[in-house]
């Protein structure tokens, strides 16, 4: 029988650690258990504000699990995956060997690009995203059981724009929740004592899709945004703690894709982070299902990595 051991389990961490989680908590541990790694929910790295309902807790871990399921199958030992066994509630997936083989074409470009993800916080060249590579990306998410509609026409755009604006003002106006932003993300140490990354949390509208965009390229310092953005929002049928993994796993694809394509992206919550934003979203769509990020898409400058965790220190014994 095949077993996983101490170097599938490191590369695996290795490269699940990269993944994307709300104010770079990276709320993941990793352990080798009967031959098999397992992805556990880090409950001291859960935002009790912010994520009180480990909603962006469970989108981080299913997406170091896709990570994860990328190392694995590059080594030639791809994962059979079970999410949320419930023998053990801490486990989010327990990856276990499956047959050898090589390593496709799309595994090994996903796996290679993940070094190069890094979250987008400046503006976006004005250069459209191919259709092809827009396919590619609806494509990613409908592999991992979740759906990609991207927004068309500005009358979509500026509903979007103002949905993500007035949540940010939600979330401004709740002094608990920007104390416990600025304890994640700015120069303050994170409970555990590790100094936590300087820079934005998981999407900033006013930044990232500021209003006056949506009617022409806006100019100031530093500033030169695209006309159009390409905004994606990525949902799954279910609101379950288990559509909630599944929305991890379909987002890095997604964002592992389009890292592959050239392009970069940013994130953007507060619209799924305040129930009646999140419900606008939703029936703005038009379809049934739950969003669960947005994304905005385009050509920019090389983005730069946050900080993490040594692989040391996310490893259980």
């Amino acid at each position: 029988m095949n077993r996983y051991d101490e170097s599938d389990l490191r590369r695996a961490a290795a490269a699940a650690i990269q993944a994307p989680s709300m104010h770079n908590t990276q709320p993941w541990a990793f352990r080798l258990r009967d031959g098999g790694i397992e992805i556990l929910a880090d409950a001291r790295r859960q935002l009790p504000v912010a994520d009180h309902g480990g909603w962006a807790l469970r989108l981080a871990c299913g997406a170091a699990t896709f990570n994860a399921r990328l190392a694995l199958a590059w080594a030639g030992t791809p994962a059979e995956v079970r999410l949320l066994p419930p023998d053990d509630p801490e486990v989010i997936a327990r990856l276990t060997p499956g047959r050898h083989r090589p390593p496709t074409y799309a595994e090994r470009d996903r796996y290679t690009a993940i070094g190069r993800r890094h979250s987008h916080r400046d503006p976006f060249w004005p250069d459209p995203v191919a259709a092809d590579v827009r396919i590619r990306l609806i494509e990613a998410a409908q592999a991992e059981n979740a759906w990609l509609d991207l927004l068309v026409g500005m009358t979509a755009l500026t509903g979007f724009s103002e949905v993500a604006h007035s949540a940010d003002r939600v979330l401004r106006r709740d002094d608990r929740y920007q104390a416990e932003l600025i304890t994640w993300t700015g120069t303050e140490e994170a409970p555990d004592g590790m100094p936590v990354s300087v820079g934005a949390p998981v999407g900033e509208p006013q930044d990232l899709i500021p209003q006056r965009s949506f009617a022409g390229r806006r100019r100031g310092p530093g500033r030169d945004y695209e006309p159009e953005p390409l905004i994606g929002i990525l949902g799954t049928p279910g609101d379950r703690r288990l559509d909630q993994v599944i929305a991890g796993q379909a987002l890095q694809n997604v964002l592992l894709t389009l890292t592959d394509a050239g392009l970069a992206a940013s994130l953007i919550s507060q619209p799924i982070e305040v129930p009646p934003a999140r419900d606008q979203l939703r029936r703005s769509l038009g379809r049934t299902g739950f969003p669960q990020m947005a994304v905005r898409v385009g050509y920019g400058r090389a983005g730069h990595p946050s900080p993490r965790r040594d692989v040391g220190d996310v490893i259980i014994e």
